[in-house]
């Protein structure tokens, strides 16, 4: 699910460019990569890059005992894991100016929409990825690194700072169809009750 989340806000965001009329790349790929002088880095040139930077699991939902009923049996498994994604969108375009053009309409774009769901988001139902993808909600709002953390984060990603902005994206499941145990459910309570007044 990380990756199709990532993949479906990257079509969102490259379809908000199409709207408005701007020709910018969108592209899903790892910024570290960028000054790295491999063969990888000349693809982030003067592109619009989404990279994950940091996963966070939601401890809150962590402890639940998890069970559903599925006809007439009570199926046990390992709760779901969910997880919060922190997302490093950054502009790495050689004019400065066209750079801080594309951050302003990714916020802009995150602006108008907060909340993602199966019913309200389309996206390419054709990558074999996606092919399993039933139901989904999540969640992006701003994150906002102090100067220290934010120099740090680019500092472990080897390069010098470019335009960019870090969001948050809450609550993304994953869970293993694997179970842990099966069996009937309780329908029905039969037998007598005597009188323990004796």
């Amino acid at each position: 699910m990380i990756y199709e989340t990532l993949q479906i806000l990257k079509e969102q965001i490259d379809d908000y460019f199409s709207e408005i009329g701007l020709v910018d790349s969108i592209i899903l790929d790892n910024i570290a990569l960028w000054e790295s002088g491999n063969n990888d880095a000349e693809k982030l040139n003067d592109k619009v890059v989404v990279t994950l930077l940091k996963l966070e699991e939601e401890a809150t939902l962590k402890n639940s005992p998890y069970y559903k009923l599925n006809n007439l049996k009570t199926e046990y498994k390992n709760p779901p894991v969910h997880l919060n994604l922190y997302l490093l969108i950054c502009a790495s375009f050689q004019a400065y100016d066209r750079s801080l053009r594309s951050i302003s309409k990714v916020i802009e774009f995150f602006q108008s929409k907060k909340v993602f769901t199966s019913t309200n988001t389309a996206y390419n139902r054709n990558n074999v990825s996606m092919d399993v993808l039933d139901h989904f909600k999540f969640n992006v709002d701003i994150h906002t690194p102090t100067f220290e953390e934010l120099n740090n984060i680019w500092g472990t990603l080897g390069g010098r700072q470019m335009p960019s902005v870090i969001y948050k994206v809450q609550l993304i499941q994953i869970e293993s169809d694997k179970k842990l145990a099966a069996s009937e459910a309780i329908t029905q309570i039969s037998g007598t009750i005597n009188d323990m007044r004796q």
